[in-house]
């Protein structure tokens, strides 16, 4: 099983970036995706989350209105676009599977996000 991150990087505060998840290794199209992220000194947050078919998304109040997640099933990605982005969201963002099949979670190894100027 494998998730791998990129896209990440150094921003300046209200520009964009926009994140990937390469997923492998697992029934991806029946899988709950998520985008966590962490800052330094600060629990890890649920950023973003996405249904299998793409039909529902969820956002957390910190990135709604700014941030979008979408999905491709037919190549096992989902995206994170980020959109006026502050100096808070300066963070380690992780991508999370839920394989509804198994029921487990996997992880990614996360992209680093720097918003500064």
């Amino acid at each position: 099983v494998q998730l791998v991150e990129s896209g990440g990087g150094v921003v300046q505060p209200g520009g964009s970036l926009r994140l990937s998840c390469a997923a492998s290794g697992f029934t991806f199209r029946w899988s709950y995706m998520r985008w966590y992220r962490q800052a330094p000194g600060k629990e890890r947050e649920l950023v973003a989350g996405i249904s299998s078919g793409a039909r529902t998304t969820t956002y957390s109040d910190s990135v709604k209105g700014r941030f979008a997640m979408s999905r491709d099933n037919a190549k096992n990605t989902v995206f994170l676009q980020m959109d006026s982005l502050k100096s808070e969201d300066t963070a380690v963002y992780y991508c999370k599977a839920y394989d509804t099949v198994i029921g487990l979670d996997y992880w990614g190894q996360g992209t680093q996000v720097t918003v500064s100027s």
